[in-house]
């Protein structure tokens, strides 16, 4: 019986051409998906002041933001919608995700109406965990303090 040696056996070269591309691939990734949620926040909306308030909220992955501008416009996705067309949507995505979480944006000088009316389309939807965002107050003062 014949053994091999072992210096007989040659190690074998890594390969770096996929190991680039898949770096590649994921890079490509994460640039989109970041330039996606960044977008929703882009939009020229000021929220109101709040003491609890924070002024990077990181959002969960799938979570909708419905932005309501100070004319009262409803943009969801970049897209403007009216009211019906965003209770069609929610309830499509209601019917497919049971506990969807919906961020409302709504212009601290929007009418409080407007907001009300998005907060009771995503209730018309059977979207039930809607939050608020805010922000923090600036440090001169110039957000009003309740007494």
């Amino acid at each position: 019986m014949r053994f091999r040696k072992f210096r007989d056996i040659q190690p074998i070269p890594l390969q770096l051409a996929p190991m680039i591309d898949i770096l590649f691939l994921l890079l490509i990734f994460f640039i989109i998906t970041w330039n996606f949620s960044r977008r929703e926040t882009e939009i020229e909306i000021s929220v109101p002041a709040a003491d609890e308030g924070k002024a990077d909220q990181r959002h969960d992955v799938g979570e909708i933001v419905v932005n309501v501008r100070k004319d009262g416009g409803i943009v969801v996705e970049g897209d403007q919608l009216t009211e019906p067309q965003l209770l069609q949507k929610l309830q499509l995505i209601a019917q497919v995700h049971k506990d969807q979480a919906v961020i409302l944006r709504g212009d601290e000088k929007s009418e409080y109406q407007k907001v009300m009316n998005v907060l009771n389309t995503c209730q018309k939807a059977g979207i039930w965990n809607v939050s608020f965002a805010t922000r923090a107050p600036e440090e001169d003062g110039s957000a009003p303090k309740e007494n």
